[in-house]
């Protein structure tokens, strides 16, 4: 039972407009409800005991005398009221879809953080509906995918803001359309609607791919603090992970323009990318510099592999940090400024490390879960 089907079941048999069917199915509940969600609201188990056994009883006896179950219904108590209330709160912390601040978060999970605070955890195999603060559906996630839609109701920006962690990817469509896929350690914080008349602006920290949905009247910007991007419609990588000394931006097609947060848009300082060029903004000279590259070894992430060209040692390992979730230490320090080549598709770690030892010689060891690079 979904948290807002629950809700309705809820509201019908307060109100006393229940049918005998639907009691049934909230009669099903009651096996799911693990109470020990429950106890700072009883004083002890014999008092919750006590109150599950009243107010169930008090259901089966409703769904079993259908001629007086209206009248019987509208003498609900006060406290098998409040006890459905709490129901509710244990179902929705059994089920993971409006998990408090006191609620531990599993390891490596992917989150999800609604405009009021509260944390979601976006199982990959899992289905969730994202509700706004008056309870309307605007998000449905499928797997790996978080779909938006347009809810014609919003008339404020409200913000959600979507984590995934090392070793994992995710794809979001936001709500005019444009996708956006996150690599391994990367946030995205954006809308749930875009407003008219106001340009499309997102938050990214780490790295994604976006095929921007186009829209002359509305820009898209990119913030990714320090470096801003401006496009019309277009699609475009980003990596902008806040340990990296540079944020690039690799064009695909369409046209960007890059300006950072002290020039603002429409400065003479603002550089526009043709495709198949990267911006590079370097982050202690505040620098934007630009180069030919081939696109497809900034976005083969997105299929889920890696492809290295004349890149230094030190960022391949922070890359397979991130995409495999495992801590490296490279204890050889000559190795930290060289440059390799290398492809990987979806095999282990171990794979990737036993390629570049009969490639490059690069000796290694397993300690403590820890990669140490000989």
């Amino acid at each position: 039972m979904q948290e807002n089907e629950f809700r309705k079941l809820l509201d019908k048999y307060l109100d006393g407009t229940i049918s005998e069917q639907e009691l049934e199915l909230l009669e099903k509940f009651k096996d799911d409800v693990n109470l020990a969600n429950l106890e700072p609201h009883f004083k002890s188990e014999a008092h919750k005991k006590d109150i599950k056994e009243a107010l169930w009883s008090s259901i089966q006896s409703q769904t079993q005398n259908d001629s007086r179950k209206k009248s019987s219904i509208w003498k609900v108590s006060a406290i098998a009221a409040t006890f459905l209330a709490l129901l509710a709160t244990a179902y929705l912390l059994m089920q993971n879809t409006a998990l408090g601040t006191d609620v531990i978060i599993p390891e490596n999970a992917i989150t999800l953080q609604l405009e009021n605070g509260d944390i979601q955890v976006i199982s990959e195999d899992g289905e969730v509906e994202v509700l706004d603060k008056d309870g309307n559906i605007i998000g449905k996630q499928d797997g790996k995918s978080l779909k938006y839609s347009v809810v014609s109701s919003n008339r404020e920006l409200a913000y959600n803001t979507l984590t995934v962690p090392h070793g994992k990817t995710f794809q979001l469509q936001l709500s005019d359309g444009t996708i956006a896929h996150l690599n391994a350690g990367s946030s995205i914080k954006y809308p749930v609607q875009f407003m008219e008349g106001l340009q499309r602006q997102i938050f990214v920290e780490g790295e994604a791919f976006l095929d921007v949905a186009k829209d002359s009247n509305h820009p898209f910007v990119v913030n990714t603090n320090g470096l801003n991007v401006r496009v019309l419609g277009t699609q475009f990588n980003v990596s902008a992970y806040p340990e990296d000394e540079t944020t690039e931006v690799v064009l695909v097609e369409g046209a960007v323009s890059l300006y950072t947060e002290d020039d603002g848009y429409g400065s003479d300082k603002n550089v526009k990318l043709e495709p198949g060029f990267k911006g590079s903004f370097d982050k202690a000279s505040n620098h934007i510099d630009t180069s030919k590259v081939i696109t497809s070894l900034y976005t083969s992430w997105v299929n889920g592999k890696l492809v290295f060209r004349n890149m230094t040692f030190s960022n391949i390992m922070k890359k397979l940090e991130r995409h495999y979730d495992v801590t490296i230490v490279n204890n050889n320090k000559d190795l930290t400024h060289d440059l390799f080549n290398a492809n990987f598709g979806k095999e282990p770690i171990e794979n990737v490390l036993m390629e570049l030892k009969a490639n490059y010689g690069i000796d290694y060891q397993i300690l403590d879960e820890k990669i140490v690079i000989e």
